[in-house]
């Protein structure tokens, strides 16, 4: 059996070579590629914190070649990779939340800043972390500097691995990555066919339009991480290659 990967690169690459090591035949289909947006970005100065909620706001900040002045400032990122990644780029002060935006917001609240906080957004928020630390008192600036922008269509072959059930078990880290696989199978499978496909999710909100689409064999990660990920996809594993 194999497992598809199908989180934007360069992350799908990491995950496979990941899931090689636990010697999971893998392979990757993208359903979404970031672009880079020419948003107006704000002076640093004054700021009192940078706020992630994925690695990709970083990294459109280090294409625009802005990194630098937003360096100074903490960064309170969504979860321990994000903040790693922050700490690479030059970061000095990077606090990690545990991988939920609900996570995230309390980990900041609890920071009792003393200032507006910077938020380098995608162009689509699956939530509003302006919202969420107003009665927190927490002026958030939010600029969206990304977009990912879905694929066409998924390969011919992975619809017929899939349909086949040559790819067992699928990957899948957003919501919005569910709701795009969703829409590229549509009319793709059958139900029985849907039945038997392993999809092992992030989190509970990543499955909801799984269900939706009757895709019932839903594994859920014991927390949002891709180390947790692992786990899941080598216990999916070891049960369907169980004689």
């Amino acid at each position: 059996m194999r497992m598809l990967v199908t989180r934007p690169e360069p992350d799908a690459q990491a995950t496979v070579q990941k899931l090689a090591a636990l010697a999971i035949a893998t392979l990757a289909a993208p359903l979404m590629s970031r672009r880079t947006l020419d948003t107006s970005l704000p002076r640093a100065a004054g700021f009192a914190a940078l706020a992630l909620t994925s690695t990709n706001g970083l990294r459109a900040l280090a294409d625009r070649g802005v990194v630098a002045q937003f360096a100074q400032l903490p960064v309170f990122a969504v979860g321990e990779r994000t903040a790693h990644e922050a700490r690479s780029m030059g970061f000095a002060e990077a606090f990690a939340a545990e991988g939920t935006l609900a996570d995230l917001v309390n980990l900041m609240a609890r920071a009792r800043l003393a200032g507006p906080v910077f938020y380098p957004a995608g162009k689509h928020l699956s939530g509003d972390l302006a919202k969420a630390l107003a009665p927190f008192g927490v002026l958030v600036v939010t600029a969206r500097v990304y977009d990912m922008v879905p694929v066409e269509a998924l390969p011919d072959a992975v619809v017929s691995g899939l349909a086949s059930g040559d790819i067992g078990g699928v990957l899948l880290y957003s919501r919005r990555t569910a709701e795009l696989l969703v829409k590229a199978l549509d009319g793709q499978l059958d139900r029985t066919q849907r039945s038997r496909i392993a999809m092992l999710c992030l989190s509970e909100a990543v499955a909801e339009p799984l269900m939706a689409a009757h895709f019932n064999r839903i594994s859920l990660a014991d927390y949002p991480s891709d180390e947790a990920m692992m786990a899941l996809a080598l216990a999916v594993t070891r049960e369907q290659n169980r004689p």
